[in-house]
């Protein structure tokens, strides 16, 4: 994970955009522009200037206890090393926006929320539908059910999710407008004419549905191979040779011993969500994660993009690592040493 998020900045933070410039306007004299530059720390090396970034986003560094009575740095010291230098351990500070000013952590505060609420809704609907739609494809298999299912699952892959949020923004927002109460666009906190904020819950249903819809048609058709898979099983025979209740052969036998390929499918875009994410928020100019990086990346905003990147990779890896220790539980064969 560290040489992961390490390699991620290094590499968006070489990128060729001078932030002073964007700051401050082509025309600003070369005073202002210097001291600027020396403020960033943009005058030293570009390795340095690497390293401490690296310090600044890490959780943990050694350095002075006298740093974290500055207001980005807030945290604690763990162990003493000498009289000036302490492992601390501390809130990543992701420095400031180069086009508002402001922290790139409070920007992050606000979005995030919004896009894992997105994402979490969106990966609710693949996994139940799609289980649902794989297990009676599987219970019907060669049907005119079976075939329906298998038939939109192709298409709903095949559909970009920035596409299929254009469809549904058409469709439910604009043509059935009356019938639905569905908005086009909104986010999910809006002002009332007071001024006010409240919270609208029928903004994230159209988004979640386009940004679920792939990880949805993958799901199901995994789960329906799988299903079909264990079906043919003996253990299932012998289950149903033994009387058990169909509902029951299904939820014991065949359920439990499916989902290890239904779950490194589902673990996989659970990820990718946060990914479709910045282009569906973009359709719906829904105000979260991935808004906020696509923004950022039109406005050369390096500190945003960089701090968005960094939080996605992780959320990455640490979705895989979840994955390996939700195998063994739902497989004791597999040895987590």
């Amino acid at each position: 994970m560290i040489i992961v998020v390490v390699l991620i900045s290094s590499i968006i933070y070489l990128a060729p955009v001078d932030p002073t410039r964007l700051t401050f306007g082509q025309r600003s004299d070369t005073t202002t522009v210097e001291a600027k530059k020396e403020a960033l720390g943009l005058n030293l090396p570009l390795h340095q200037q690497l390293y401490l970034y690296l310090k600044d986003i890490s959780p943990i560094s050694i350095d002075s206890k006298n740093k974290l009575s500055n207001n980005p740095y807030k945290g604690i010291s763990l162990i003493d090393i000498n009289d000036n230098k302490s492992l601390l351990l501390k809130r990543p500070y992701f420095r400031e926006s180069f086009q508002t000013g402001n922290e790139v952590s409070d920007m992050l505060k606000s979005a995030i929320p919004r896009t894992i609420l997105l994402a979490l809704l969106a990966f609710v609907i693949a996994t139940v539908i799609g289980i649902l739609f794989g297990l009676i494809a599987a219970l019907k298999k060669g049907s005119f059910l079976d075939n329906a299912i298998v038939s939109f699952s192709i298409l709903g892959y095949s559909v970009p999710s920035y596409v299929s949020a254009i469809l549904l923004a058409l469709v439910f927002g604009y043509w059935l407008n009356d019938l639905t109460g569905l908005n086009i666009q909104g986010g999910i906190i809006e002002m009332n004419d007071l001024g006010e904020e409240r919270f609208v819950f029928k903004n994230l249903i159209l988004p979640s549905i386009a940004l679920g819809i792939r990880p949805l048609a993958v799901v199901a058709q995994l789960s329906r191979s799988a299903f079909l898979d264990v079906l043919n099983q003996d253990f299932v025979r012998t289950a149903k040779a033994k009387g058990l209740l169909f509902t029951n052969v299904i939820r014991k036998h065949v359920f439990r011993n499916s989902m290890n390929p239904v779950v490194s499918a589902v673990s996989g875009w659970m990820a990718s969500l946060l990914a479709g994410a910045f282009f569906v928020e973009n359709v719906f100019n829904y105000k979260g994660l991935g808004q906020l990086t696509v923004t950022a990346l039109i406005n050369y905003d390096i500190p945003v993009v960089l701090a968005c990147v960094v939080f996605t990779s992780v959320v990455f890896i640490g979705i895989n690592i979840l994955v390996d220790i939700i195998y063994k539980l739902l497989d004791p064969k597999i040895k987590l040493s």
